[in-house]
């Protein structure tokens, strides 16, 4: 087995128990062949397969309140489905570390993505039992931040710009107004920052990979501002009123 010390320091763990660990990048291929016992992955995947889903639908409760069940449901499809573990797994290089059997080996195992995307759930199985579900929650937060961030980029978490318009014209005839306020990072990996205004009043503010998914984000701010997570219509702030001229009296 390849030394782990520098798979733990990417999982920013240190195994109390390394073997845990080993398990988690056993494939079951290694098993079939073998002519005596031999634990695999399998079941450290089915326990990772269940913290993942508890993490990531907790932090989706968390994050959207104003979300119903159909929306929710949609956002962690689209974090929990094998093509994006597969893509952890690589950023990871989980592939390197993997234990594979002759037959699976030979078949190119170690890039397909079955098999990654399990070895990462069998990755987060074996956090759990060796640091608790609080070692695998910052570990799997860490890995999904940037794919959390960026949800607000499509429909499935419906339609925060229309409806903040909707709310405020209910109040006034005036439209939710989008200022960029920054951009940073390097050409190739920007990140936006964007304000919406409404009469002169910040409501909220967002950031994301493009303008437009930094107005969405601010958007979605606003939202949980002005109805304080709880999903009803609440009062829209209102600038502060000028003083009465009293120059001419």
């Amino acid at each position: 087995m390849t030394d782990l010390a520098a798979l733990q320091h990417q999982l920013g763990h240190r195994f109390k128990d390394e073997t845990l660990l080993q398990v988690a990048l056993t494939h079951p291929s290694v098993a079939h062949e073998a002519s005596g016992p031999v634990q695999h992955n399998q079941r450290l995947e089915f326990l990772g397969d269940a913290g993942l889903g508890l993490v990531l639908t907790h932090e989706l409760y968390s994050r959207y309140p104003h979300l119903g069940e159909g929306p929710l449901t949609k956002a962690r499809a689209r974090l929990v489905n094998r093509r994006v573990l597969a893509e952890e797994a690589r950023r990871l290089r989980l592939g390197t570390y993997l234990l594979l059997g002759a037959g699976e080996e030979a078949c190119g195992g170690r890039q397909r993505p079955s098999i990654l995307a399990d070895a990462f759930e069998a990755v987060i199985g074996a956090l759990f039992i060796d640091g608790g579900l609080e070692a695998a929650r910052q570990f799997i937060l860490q890995r999904f931040e940037p794919r959390l961030g960026e949800l607000t980029e499509g429909s499935h978490l419906d339609n925060p710009k229309g409806e903040l318009q909707e709310l405020l014209q209910a109040q006034s005839d005036e439209p939710p107004r989008y200022e960029l306020t920054g951009v940073s990072g390097p050409d190739h990996d920007r990140l936006f920052e964007c304000a919406v205004l409404h009469g002169g009043v910040e409501l909220g503010r967002g950031q994301g990979k493009s303008k437009k998914a930094a107005e969405t984000a601010a958007a979605l701010a606003a939202l949980m501002r002005l109805r304080g997570g709880s999903g009803s219509d609440s009062t829209v702030p209102q600038p502060a009123s000028d003083p009465p001229d009293r120059s001419a009296s």
